[in-house]
């Protein structure tokens, strides 16, 4: 089993930056795809960004450009950076990590487990 827990969200106004982090225990992340997804009120939950084997990454249209998805493997942790932050990425934030994976994994339903997530506000 693998518990995530993230954190960092917050009330920003339009322009502002955000570091989310994903904390991970029960087993180290550093071999799993690990993936950011959102969810704004009334809409989908929707693919943000990815990372897996040698730091690949790989983002959403909306956030590339003003995201980086990394990983610290001695903290068993994942972090997405948000920079010049609109409204429109007003939603809750989760990560979550694919067990069987080998690559790059965008279909949330390929993802085995998820945080509880963190709600970012930008405020315009």
């Amino acid at each position: 089993q693998v518990q995530l827990v993230e954190s960092g969200g917050g009330l920003v106004q339009a322009g502002d930056s955000l570091r989310l982090s994903c904390a991970a225990s029960g087993r180290t992340l550093s071999s799993y795809t690990m993936g950011w997804f959102r969810q704004a009120p009334g809409k989908e939950r929707e693919f943000v960004a990815t990372t897996w084997s040698l730091r690949r990454t790989y983002y959403a249209d909306s956030v590339k450009g003003r995201s980086t998805i990394s990983r610290d493997n001695a903290k068993n942790t994942v972090y997405l950076q948000l920079n010049s932050l609109r409204p429109e990425d007003t939603a809750v934030y989760y990560c979550a990590a694919s067990v069987a994976a080998a690559g790059m994994v965008v279909d949330r339903r390929r993802y085995d487990y998820w945080g509880q997530g963190t709600q970012v506000t930008v405020s315009s």
